[in-house]
C-alpha cells in the first residue's frame, strides 16, 4: 500500500557544487556575480591568500575581513562598515560555519536601513529584511555546521549572553561550493566536535516535527555514513572518510534548513551564547542524552520509531548491541577526547537556568516533544556526569 505524501515546501542555495577540486572554479563563479569582493575568512588570512590571489589575478577589488570566532553583533557591524567603505557587490566567506555566518549577515544587512538588532530574532525586533542581500558564496572549510545551505546567520549578543538567529529566505547562499579537499588536515579535536555537529544536524531534522519526505531521504542517507567516517578520521588521516563527512555536513545544513533542529540545539545555543563554549562539542555531549528522553518520552509513535531506527544506526556504526547504542556513542566520544559540559567551560551552577532560557530557543520549537524545564536540566546533569548513570 502506498503511503500519501504531504504538501511541502524545500529552499537551499541556488546553486550547489560539490566534490573534491571544485574550489578552484571559485574565482570564475565569483566574478560572474561582482568585480568588489569582501572575502569574509577564519583567524589565520594566510589559508585564505589563495582565493585572494586568484580573485585579484581575475580582476576583482578584494577587501579581507577575518571571523577569529564565533560571530557577535559588534563583529557584524564591523564588517558592515569596512564593506560598506568598499562599496562590495559580493561576498564570499571561506571559513568554517562562523565565517560563513559572519559572511552571510554582512551580504544580508550591507543593503538594509535601520540597527542590526532590528532584524535578530528572540532579543530584537525581528523585522524582515527590507531589500535582498548582496550576492552570497559560501565555501565551507569544515564538516559541520551546513551553514553553506542554511537561511539564517547566529550571531552572539554579548550584552544580553544570548545567540540568536537573523533569518530571511533570501539569505540562502547563491553558491554552495563544497569542496571536500578544504577540510583536509583539520585538527583532531576540531574534526571530532564539527563532525558530531554534523551528526547531530541529520539526526535532529529527522526526529523533529516538521520533517518531510525530502529532509527524510536526506537524513536517512546521512546518518549512517556519519559515525564510521568519523571514527576512521580519528584514526588518521582520510580523504574518502573527509568527502564522506563534508556529504554528511551538507546533508544536515538542507535537512536543519527546511525541518528545523531540537533539544540538543535549542540548549547548545543558549550555552553557547552565555559561555562561549564550542559548539560542536556542547552538542556532541549532550546528544546521547536528548536521544534517551526522547526513547522516554510521550512523543508521538512515529518519534519513538524513528528514535529506535537511529538507535540500530549508532549500533552498527560503533559495532555494539542495540540497547547500548546511546551509551557507546557517549563513551566513544569521551574515549575521542570530547569533554563533560564542565570541562567544556559550562558551569553545573547555571544548568536551570540554561533549561528555562533554552524553552524559548528558536531550535526548540521543532522537537518532536515538549520538555519542562526539569527534563531539560536532567539533561544537562547527564551530559556533565563522567558515570553515564542515565544512558
Amino acid at each position: 500500500m502506498t503511503e500519501a505524501i504531504g504538501a511541502f515546501a524545500f529552499a537551499t542555495a541556488g546553486r550547489i557544487l560539490f566534490g573534491r577540486g571544485r574550489a578552484l572554479e571559485a574565482p570564475k563563479l565569483i566574478t560572474r556575480f561582482g568585480s568588489r569582493a569582501l572575502l569574509v575568512h577564519g583567524r589565520a588570512p594566510e589559508r585564505s591568500a589563495w582565493l585572494r590571489d586568484a580573485l585579484e589575478a581575475a580582476g576583482a577589488q578584494v577587501t579581507s575581513l577575518a571571523c577569529p570566532g564565533e560571530p557577535t553583533l559588534a563583529m557584524v557591524q564591523v564588517g558592515l562598515a569596512v564593506a560598506r567603505a568598499a562599496k562590495v557587490d559580493v561576498v564570499v566567506s571561506l571559513g568554517g560555519g562562523a565565517a560563513i555566518d559572519l559572511g552571510k549577515a554582512i551580504a544580508a544587512l550591507v543593503p538594509a536601513d535601520g540597527d542590526v538588532l532590528d532584524y535578530l530574532e528572540v532579543v530584537g525586533r525581528g523585522l524582515p529584511l527590507p531589500a535582498a542581500p548582496l550576492p552570497f558564496i559560501a565555501m565551507p572549510t569544515t564538516a559541520g555546521t551546513g551553514a553553506e545551505v542554511t537561511k539564517n546567520a547566529v550571531i552572539g549578543v554579548q550584552e544580553q549572553g544570548r545567540k540568536v538567529s537573523l533569518r530571511d529566505d533570501r539569505m540562502l547562499p547563491d553558491i554552495a561550493l563544497v569542496d571536500p579537499a578544504l577540510t583536509d588536515g583539520l585538527p583532531r579535536s576540531v574534526t571530532l566536535a564539527s563532525g558530531l555537529d554534523a551528526l547531530t544536524q541529520v539526526i535532529e531534522p529527522y526526529l523533529s516535527s516538521r520533517a518531510n519526505p525530502l529532509t527524510d531521504a536526506l537524513c536517512r542517507d546521512a546518518i549512517p555514513r556519519a559515525l564510521p567516517a568519523l571514527q576512521r578520521l580519528m584514526r588518521g588521516e582520510d580523504a574518502a572518510a573527509r568527502d564522506v563527512m563534508a556529504w554528511v555536513s551538507l546533508c544536515g545544513g538542507l535537512a536543519l534548513a527546511n525541518a528545523g533542529l531540537g533539544a540538543v540545539h535549542g540548549l547548545a545555543g543558549v550555552i553557547g551564547g552565555a559561555t562561549g563554549a564550542a559548539h560542536g562539542a556542547v552538542c556532541g555531549a549532550l546528544l546521547p542524552h536528548v536521544l534517551v528522553a526522547l526513547r522516554a518520552s510521550a512523543a508521538p509513535e512515529e518519534t519513538r520509531r524513528r528514535v529506535a531506527e537511529i538507535e540500530g544506526w549508532i549500533a552498527t556504526g560503533l559495532d555494539c548491541a542495540k540497547e547500548r547504542a546511546f551509551r557507546s556513542l557517549a563513551e566513544w566520544g569521551r574515549g575521542n577526547g570530547l569533554g563533560s559540559l564542565s570541562r567544556l567551560g559550562v558551569p553545573p551552577a547555571d544548568f536551570l537556568r540554561f533549561a528555562e532560557l533554552s524553552r524559548t530557543s528558536s531550535s526548540m520549537k521543532a522537537s518532536p516533544a515538549s520538555f519542562s524545564t526539569a527534563e531539560l536540566e536532567a539533561m544537562l546533569r547527564a551530559a556533565n556526569d563522567v558515570s553515564l548513570p542515565a544512558l
